[in-house]
């Protein structure tokens, strides 16, 4: 069987040590296990995905629009 060697961070090394189901589990078979959502996301998803969306609360909504009055165009518009 062909292998390839792939680098990952910590992170990703955690995760898939964790999802092991024996200390003897492969990482090959804990990615192959692994869900991996297929196609690309319409707007009809997203609009279907908004009644389970938390809405953000007040102090959020202050922070953002904290940072919008603080936010002031580049000097230079090309860099």
């Amino acid at each position: 069987m062909a292998t390839k060697t792939i680098s990952i961070d910590l992170d990703a090394y955690r995760r898939l040590r964790a999802a092991r189901l024996s200390p003897k589990d492969s990482f090959s078979k804990v990615i192959k296990r692994a869900h991996w959502e297929n196609g690309s996301k319409t707007c009809g998803d997203l609009l279907a995905a908004l009644p389970n969306i938390p809405a953000a609360d007040e102090s959020v909504l202050q922070r953002i629009e904290a940072a919008q009055r603080q936010d002031s165009p580049a000097d230079n518009h090309w860099s």
